[in-house]
């Protein structure tokens, strides 16, 4: 197998963009040695290390990163494609043998040169990082079914993913897109991958992203799959790559039908597990997002038996990861098209953006209050998103917000659509919303944190029952009326019905205006050039803390 420096160099001297082909469908597990290309004849012994990012969502450089410590805000620099391959270079030059490495997901969106390039731009790199195995996250469907194809395909290490499937028609099952699993020897040891990324995906985002697509639940198949791994593999250890949720994960590694998987490495909610959650059946571990973290687990073995494990998250600090220079100039190589678009300021804010937080963030505070301020309704809605790294003053005290970064904060440009609604369908909304989040039996919780509002404060118990969350209700500072009618706006998802409206079903009135996501914003800017959008408590946690930072809970896990 080529280095990565040769296969970097070629890169280079070739260009970024090349033809990507149609990844053909494989329904039989496959077996690699990536590095090897051939099974050991005799049992040995040494060190099996396996490293996992997911969620990198397309942030090329280091970044702001929000960490919890001290019961306070810390923000220092963490990620970027040539800090992470020094990175994983490290730990590969110690052990260059028996190292995998492996993403799980949401590789191709959340930036404005992901979009501008329809996730293309990203190919050569992630394929110059020698990736030894993939999963497709729920955000690889973004530019639809054949992009999503061609953009796995392109991709040189081979795509796992156990649930989805090819629609035969009207939802039927056809085949699988991807091979259902894939097998690796090392040290005498066989290692068996499964892989399953989020079935919501329909709801959680546009329907039309992943039309032509059938995904099955993973308790449909996981029990038959694990059964095929242990005993017609003979595999001896079982790991599930999942892009589910840490939530759902934990779920799936309480499940009796997961029982013979050793691991699962998570991926999608962002989480930044630092300690193994040791479950009924198998331990679930997820390593953060935006390329800040790798997940490493060492599995040590001994005359070809594997004697323990041991699992670490490490930091991508470019203080201690220096740019790998090869990696820098593919960056630099790929973004220049684009560059002087992406860094264009835009406005400035007095507060730092994040959005990490379950129930406010500031960058949701920009965002609500630039459609107050353009479509002035009685309340302006924007999706729990999750993605989008934080970002922080400069030498002059302010924040930046490139054209770029408004992409991080909103990688699609959607139409705002404005509807009408009854106040007792706002909180029937409200307590549905809050139910994907906080659900007591977390197989039913999904998608991100609180949807972020203004003009609104509820006031709301995250603990409680199922439609007893709900406490108060107040729009323009008048008590929530159950039989008035109120103005919202939010943005379209495509391919939603004209009568929904952030997933609020039968709304009245709904049609989309002349603005958009985007232009609402810079339009805002453009007004107000220095904005100081702090979290505004239009969402009030009773029963736990404002700043909580995961909706895990009941289980030994912080995020930190």
């Amino acid at each position: 197998m080529q280095s990565r420096r040769d296969f970097l160099q070629k890169s280079l001297l070739a260009g970024a963009a090349a033809a990507v082909p149609l990844a053909t469908p494989v329904l039989a597990g496959t077996e690699t040695n990536s590095g090897t290309n051939a099974a050991p004849v005799a049992p040995e012994s040494g060190t099996i290390t396996l490293l996992q990012t997911t969620d990198v969502h397309c942030q090329l450089h280091a970044h702001d990163e929000l960490f919890w410590e001290n019961d306070k805000l810390t923000f220092r620099k963490a990620g970027g494609y040539a800090h992470l391959a020094t990175a994983i270079d490290s730990i590969r030059k110690k052990n260059p043998t028996n190292t995998v490495l492996i993403d799980t997901g949401d590789m191709f969106q959340g930036s404005m040169l992901s979009v501008k390039t329809e996730g293309k731009a990203f190919l050569p790199l992630l394929n110059a990082l020698n990736y030894d195995l993939f999963l497709p996250g729920n955000w690889e469907v973004v530019y639809y079914k054949k992009a999503m194809q061609h953009l796995m395909g392109g991709l040189q290490a081979p795509k796992v993913c156990t649930n989805m499937h090819h629609d035969k028609g009207e939802g039927a099952k056809g085949e699988l897109i991807f091979q259902p699993y894939q097998t690796m020897h090392r040290l005498g040891i066989k290692i068996g991958f499964l892989g399953y990324t989020d079935p919501l995906v329909p709801i959680r985002q546009s329907p039309l992203y992943s039309k032509g697509i059938v995904y099955a639940k993973p308790e449909e198949s996981i029990k038959y799959w694990v059964d095929v791994l242990r005993n017609q593999e003979q595999c001896d250890f079982v790991i599930v790559l999942a892009h589910l949720g840490l939530s759902q994960q934990i779920a799936l590694a309480n499940n009796p039908d997961g029982e013979g998987v050793d691991y699962i490495f998570g991926g999608d909610t962002h989480e930044r597990v630092r300690k193994p959650i040791v479950c009924k059946y198998a331990k679930v571990v997820e390593p953060g997002a935006f390329g800040s973290f790798v997940g490493r687990l060492d599995i040590t073995v001994k005359d070809g038996k594997m004697t323990g494990n041991r699992y670490e998250l490490i930091e991508v600090d470019p203080k201690k990861f220096k740019a790998d220079p090869i990696v820098q100039r593919l960056v630099e190589q790929i973004e220049a098209p684009h560059k002087t678009d992406i860094d264009r300021i835009i406005g400035y804010s007095t507060e730092p953006l994040y959005r990490n937080f379950v129930v406010e963030n500031t960058i949701d505070t920009l965002i609500t209050d630039a459609l107050m301020w353009k479509v002035k309704p009685d309340v302006a809605l924007s999706n729990g998103f999750r993605f989008c790294p934080p970002r922080t003053a400069g030498s002059d005290g302010r924040v930046a917000i490139t054209e770029g970064y408004l992409y991080d904060m909103l990688p699609f440009d959607a139409p705002v659509r404005t509807g009408k609604a009854t106040g007792k369908q706002i909180t029937e909304w409200l307590e549905r919303e809050l139910q994907n989040v906080f659900a007591q039996d977390a197989t039913k919780r999904f998608g991100g944190w609180v949807v972020r509002f203004k003009g609104m404060e509820v006031e709301f118990k995250a603990f409680a029952p199922a439609n007893e969350r709900v406490q108060a209700v107040r729009i323009g500072g008048q008590p929530l009326d159950p039989a008035r009618t109120y103005t919202i706006c939010a943005c379209e998802r495509e391919g939603d019905p004209v009568d929904m409206l952030c997933r609020m079903r039968g709304v009245n009135e709904g049609k989309n205006t002349m603005a958009t996501l985007h232009s609402s914003v810079k339009e805002y800017l453009q007004a107000f050039p220095l904005v100081s959008p702090k979290a505004p408590r239009m969402a009030r946690i009773l029963d736990g803390p404002q700043t909580l930072l995961t909706q895990v809970y009941g289980v030994d896990y912080k995020f930190s």
